[in-house]
């Protein structure tokens, strides 16, 4: 008797920029209760900041598409290809979770895994991330945003605890997704349960169909894209930054720089620790965590936002470099502004990204 293949659960993690993505994706690695997560971590940029985030917890289970949106840069036989290397028997993988960039359109993407022609997977649904704290504000420039939700099989309303009126923010969100469950959460806290069935036999009942896509994206086109309106900025230095000159330019950054990620090497000034930056609008931390004896000592940072200066940002970053042997001891108090105590937070590796 021929035997009917296992089917791994395909599950689009997307949501604006900033939401928490990886900050969700992190915690599910870490409270899977057992199950095998593999990753496709899509970043907007040249240097994969989000795919270095979740890295250490998934080893050889993750693969990374970097400087471009997944929605645009493959098709769906292409993303087979990256389907096939998570679901190859001997990865053990239970669930293969899709992280969107932030500036994908999260129907694509649904509507690529319906048409994969990959024996072995099955689509698992799309989780989409709302910033509770930014969600007006993002929503008044990007109306599409009520496009994403309606298409939602499940809605994570992110970072309530930053919200002047959560509740508000909750019923909103509640009327505009479509029979879609709407979960709570902070720090992207939700139950592995509420995204993934370790062992689907079948696509779950109420979640879309690739008529339903085609019903509800009609007349779609890249150029509508939320990422065609934005830029990225990829830099990398081998000479340590000064933290002054890094918080002057952080301080006055323009208003469209709407998201700053990665890591910064402080060199004489903490000879011990790298410095995890996230920036999201004004919302700006620094999260300390100890180099590794086998890293490189760089500064690797990703800047995304609309009608920025590409150039110019650069020429500030490199005019932040500082080859000093020696550091200021009152160098450090601006970052350390923003440095939370840990009691308060989550640790470096699981916060929003």
């Amino acid at each position: 008797m021929s035997r009917i293949p296992r089917q791994i659960p395909v599950v689009v993690l997307a949501g604006f920029l900033g939401s928490g993505k990886t900050t969700l994706l992190n915690h599910l690695l870490h409270h899977s209760g057992g199950s095998r997560i593999g990753a496709l971590v899509n970043d907007f940029g040249a240097i994969e900041i989000d795919a270095m985030a979740v890295a250490g917890a998934l080893g050889d289970s993750t693969v990374s598409l970097g400087n471009g949106c997944l929605c645009c840069a493959v098709d769906a036989s292409e993303l087979d290809v990256y389907l096939e290397r998570l679901a190859r028997p001997g990865t053990g993988v239970d669930v293969i979770v899709i992280e969107a960039s932030g500036l994908a359109e999260p129907q694509e993407l649904v509507r690529m895994v319906l048409a994969s022609e990959h024996p072995g997977i099955v689509y698992g649904g799309l989780v989409e991330v709302v910033d509770a704290a930014e969600f007006d504000a993002t929503r008044a420039r990007h109306p599409e945003i009520d496009r994403h939700l309606a298409l939602a099989d499940l809605v994570v309303v992110n970072k309530l605890d930053r919200a002047e009126d959560g509740e508000r923010v909750l019923g909103l969100v509640r009327s505009l997704v479509d029979r879609a469950a709407v979960v709570p959460a902070t720090h992207g806290r939700v139950d592995p349960e509420f995204l993934f069935d370790c062992r689907p036999s079948e696509e779950r009942v109420g979640q879309l169909s690739f008529d339903d896509l085609s019903d509800r994206t009609e007349g779609h086109d890249h150029g509508s894209h939320l990422h065609s309106g934005y830029d990225s900025v990829s830099f990398g230095s081998e000479v340590p930054l000064d933290p002054r000159r890094l918080m002057r330019f952080l301080d006055s950054r323009p208003e469209g720089l709407y998201r700053i990620k990665g890591y910064v090497d402080f060199g004489p000034y903490d000879l011990r620790n790298r410095y995890s930056l996230h920036a999201v609008g004004r919302f700006l931390r620094f999260y300390p965590e100890p180099w590794a004896a086998a890293d490189d000592r760089l500064t690797q940072l990703v800047l995304i936002g609309s009608d920025i200066d590409a150039a110019a940002l650069g020429k500030e970053l490199e005019a932040c470099k500082s080859d000093a042997p020696h550091a200021d001891e009152h160098g450090m108090w601006g970052v350390l502004r923003y440095v939370t105590d840990p009691e308060e937070e989550d640790p470096p590796g699981v916060q929003e990204l």
